[in-house]
C-alpha cells in the first residue's frame, strides 16, 4: 500500500499572497476549455455556420465567462440545498462563505444549465446548439478538478483490500487503513475517458442536443460507478438503496440524457 504524500496545499507564498494548487487547477480548467473551444468551431456544424449565425472566438471567450458565474453560483446553491440543507437555513448568511469550502457539481450543472439558457437568449441561438458545443470541453475541467482534491488530500475513498497495489493510506481521514484513491478514479473515469469518449463522439454531426445528452449519459455513468470507491460524506453516509447521494443525482442525469438524446433523434426525424 502507498502512504498519501501529503501534498503542501499552497503551490507559491509570495509574500502574504498564497497561491494554491486548486486554484491553479481551476486556472488549468479555465485554459482547457479555451483552447478546446477554439478547437471546437472547426467541428461540424460550426464551421459551417456563417453571417451572424457564425461562431467566432469572442463566443468562447463568453461562454466561459458565463460558464464560470454558472458553476459558482450553482456549485455553491447545490451544495447547501443538496448535502446540508438544514444547516444554511439556520445559518444563512453561510453560504455566502465559499472560501470554507462546500461546492456541488450537481449544482453547478444546474447553473451552467442555466448560463446556457441565457447565452442562447441573449444572441439569439438555439440552446441545443450551444449546450452541444460546450459539453466536449467539460471533461478536461473535471480531471483538473480531481487532481485538485487529491493535492489537497480531499474527497479520499472508501477501505480497500489491503493487498490492493495502490491502495493509499490517508491520515487526515483518521484512519491508517489504505483506501481507495478515489480521487484519481473520478480524474481517470470522468475526466480523462469521458473527455475522449466525448471528442471523438464530438467531431461527427449529430442530431441537435445528442451531445450534450452523451454528456448527461456518460458523467453520471461513470460517477455512479466510481461512488462505489469514494467515502460517502460522514454527515449524509450512504442513503436509501445502499446509495450515496452521489449516485441518487447521477440517476436523474442518466435518465434524463437517455431521454433528451431519444427526443432528439425522434424530433430530427419528424
Amino acid at each position: 500500500m502507498l502512504m498519501y504524500p501529503q501534498i503542501d496545499p499552497v503551490a507559491l507564498q509570495l509574500g502574504p499572497i498564497a497561491i494554491h494548487w486548486y486554484g491553479l487547477t481551476y486556472l488549468a480548467a479555465f485554459g482547457l476549455f479555451m483552447w478546446l473551444g477554439i478547437c471546437r468551431l472547426k467541428h461540424p456544424p460550426f464551421n459551417r455556420l456563417q453571417g451572424n449565425a457564425a461562431w467566432t472566438r469572442r463566443d468562447v471567450e463568453d461562454l466561459l465567462f458565463q460558464g464560470v458565474i454558472g458553476v459558482i453560483v450553482g456549485g455553491r446553491l447545490g451544495y447547501c440545498l443538496f448535502y446540508k440543507p438544514a444547516y444554511y437555513l439556520s445559518h444563512p448568511l453561510e453560504v455566502f462563505a465559499v472560501w470554507e469550502g462546500g461546492m456541488s457539481f450537481h449544482g453547478g450543472l444546474l447553473g451552467v444549465i442555466g448560463a446556457m439558457l441565457w447565452f442562447a437568449y441573449s444572441r439569439k441561438r438555439s440552446w441545443l446548439y450551444v449546450v452541444d458545443f460546450v459539453a466536449p470541453c467539460v471533461p478536461t475541467g473535471l480531471a483538473a478538478g480531481r487532481i485538485g482534491n487529491f493535492i489537497n488530500g480531499e474527497l479520499w475513498g472508501r477501505f480497500s483490500n489491503p493487498e490492493l497495489p495502490w491502495g493509499m493510506v490517508f491520515p487526515q481521514s483518521g484512519s491508517m487503513l489504505p483506501r481507495h484513491p478515489s480521487q484519481i478514479y473520478q480524474f481517470l473515469l470522468e475526466g480523462v475517458l469521458l473527455f475522449v469518449l466525448l471528442w471523438i463522439y464530438a467531431r461527427k454531426e449529430h442530431k441537435p442536443g445528442q451531445v450534450a445528452a452523451a454528456f448527461l449519459i456518460g458523467y453520471g455513468s461513470f460517477r455512479f460507478i466510481a461512488e462505489y470507491f469514494r467515502e460517502p460524506d460522514a454527515y449524509l453516509g450512504i442513503l436509501s438503496m445502499g446509495m450515496s447521494m452521489g449516485q441518487w443525482l447521477c440517476i436523474p442525469m442518466i435518465v434524463g440524457g437517455a431521454m433528451m438524446w431519444i427526443w432528439a433523434q425522434r424530433r430530427s426525424a419528424v
